[in-house]
């Protein structure tokens, strides 16, 4: 009898540490709120769907536009600006390369043939017209929070432009990665097939931030650390990640490493231009992200998606110092990099005339590196992608460019300016090698 007993408490407690693994692996990306959450038909306040107020007249094509440009389509989607949406994108994994697909309304190669349903089962439910499963490289399980009328809105303007046709490029994931069919226990346990579904307890203002920044903007997706599985940890919702190479800082409310010391104004300019004097320049992914999909938000927008941020609990992580370092002196010779030659010489020779010695720039204030997060970061994982890559930014007066100096320098010369830059400028300087600049150079697409 008492072995029964025993037997019957360690199932029960084996039950328990199931649903509780299950809970701490799925939990949902707004779980942290307070409130509690409604249907959407049951939501009384202004719908947070949709695209901007601005656009509640216009036609369908029109508004899917708009919302396609705020779930950021065209970065993936788009390689070359003469055939928008043709696919080709690379991206680079630890274990192959997917390239992304033609979503142009080519019946051959694009998605044509598309009907509603099919496309909403390909971007909510990571399911291809064929019956094949999507990665989430494709990131439908942010995007399984969007309502049909959004996706379909997506559809129309998709499909307003003009077919292109484009053959897809084949992946080269090793197996057991290459078996798409076993996506289908991972979205099982990861994604929940279920639409936004407004928090009552929160303003009007914060569900149309989460909307954005969730099923949208899919903001987690390189801004949320991934578990083992490489699903969205959201235990640690915006606390930083690695992605493609770059390094998507901590945007929770800690005011040492994250933006809870920033000002809405800073915010609301960072999210709308890619700048924020004192605090940075958005490059890589998050240039890309500005320049395409925020850059066109509506104000009202991206004043609902700071207030959301705003509502992140914190979380401190190790990517910046305490405090970021102070103004860095006028004088090559003076400073905490001094004894750095390999990386002064770099810096001197490709650097100084557009960041200047002092890091505040001359010719721009999105080429100043003074007080931006990554020269203070740890690790100058964006430093040293910004030296290999460079950057093409839209600004208000037009496009600004750093080049890439990814062929002129060698592995050594790229690790030494980019601890050059971290000492100089920031307030823990980084210690990279040529080994890590290889594996970076690996990690990030061209």
């Amino acid at each position: 009898m008492r072995a029964r007993v025993a037997l019957v408490v360690v199932l029960i407690l084996l039950v328990a540490a199931g649903i509780f693994v299950w809970q701490w692996f799925t939990r949902g990306p707004m779980a942290f709120a307070d409130g509690s959450t409604v249907a959407l038909a049951d939501y009384h306040a202004a719908d947070p769907t949709g695209a901007a107020v601005d656009f509640k007249n216009a036609d369908l094509a029109k508004r899917g536009e708009y919302l396609a440009r705020a779930a950021d389509c065209f970065a993936c989607h788009t390689v070359s600006r003469d055939r928008l949406f043709a696919g080709g994108l690379p991206i680079l994994l630890p274990f192959g390369t997917l390239y992304s697909t033609n979503i142009t309304p080519d019946k051959d190669t694009g998605i044509g043939n598309y009907s509603d349903q099919e496309f909403l089962n390909a971007v909510r439910r990571g399911i291809r017209r064929d019956g094949a499963r999507l990665y989430p490289a494709m990131p439908y399980p942010s995007y399984t929070l969007m309502t049909d009328a959004d996706v379909l809105a997506i559809k129309a303007y998709l499909f307003s432009l003009p077919p292109i046709r484009a053959a897809n490029v084949p992946d080269t994931l090793r197996f057991p990665f290459n078996q798409r069919w076993s996506m289908i226990f991972w979205s099982a346990v990861f994604v929940k097939d279920a639409r936004f579904a407004p928090n009552a307890g929160q303003s009007a203002e914060w569900n149309r931030g989460a909307y954005l920044a969730e099923a949208l903007a899919h903001c987690g997706e390189c801004h949320t650390p991934r578990n083992l599985a490489f699903a969205l940890n959201n235990m640690d919702k915006f606390g930083g990640a690695v992605t493609a190479g770059w390094y998507a800082f901590n945007i929770t409310t800690d005011r040492g490493s994250g933006i809870g010391a920033w000002s809405d104004d800073e915010l609301r300019d960072y999210l709308s231009v890619g700048h924020a004097s004192g605090r940075g320049t958005a490059a890589g992914p998050m240039g890309e992200a500005v320049d395409q999909s925020f850059r066109y938000m509506a104000p009202a927008d991206i004043r609902a998606l700071v207030t959301y941020l705003r509502s992140v609990p914190p979380i401190a992580s190790a990517d910046l110092p305490a405090g970021l370092a102070p103004p860095a002196p006028a004088s090559p010779k003076d400073g905490n990099a001094t004894a750095n030659a390999a990386g002064k010489r770099v810096f001197e020779g490709a650097c100084v005339g557009c960041h200047d010695w002092t890091g505040v720039s001359q010719i721009s204030p999105f080429a100043t590196i003074s007080g931006g997060r990554d020269v203070n970061d740890r690790s100058a994982t964006n430093v040293a992608q910004i030296v290999i890559s460079g950057s093409r930014r839209l600004v208000p007066d037009g496009v600004i460019s750093m080049p890439a100096f990814g062929d002129a320098y060698s592995d050594t010369e790229i690790a030494a300016v980019a601890n050059y830059v971290t000492a100089r400028f920031g307030a823990d300087p980084a210690k990279l090698t040529d080994k890590d600049i290889a594996k970076l150079r690996s990690e990030a697409a061209d």
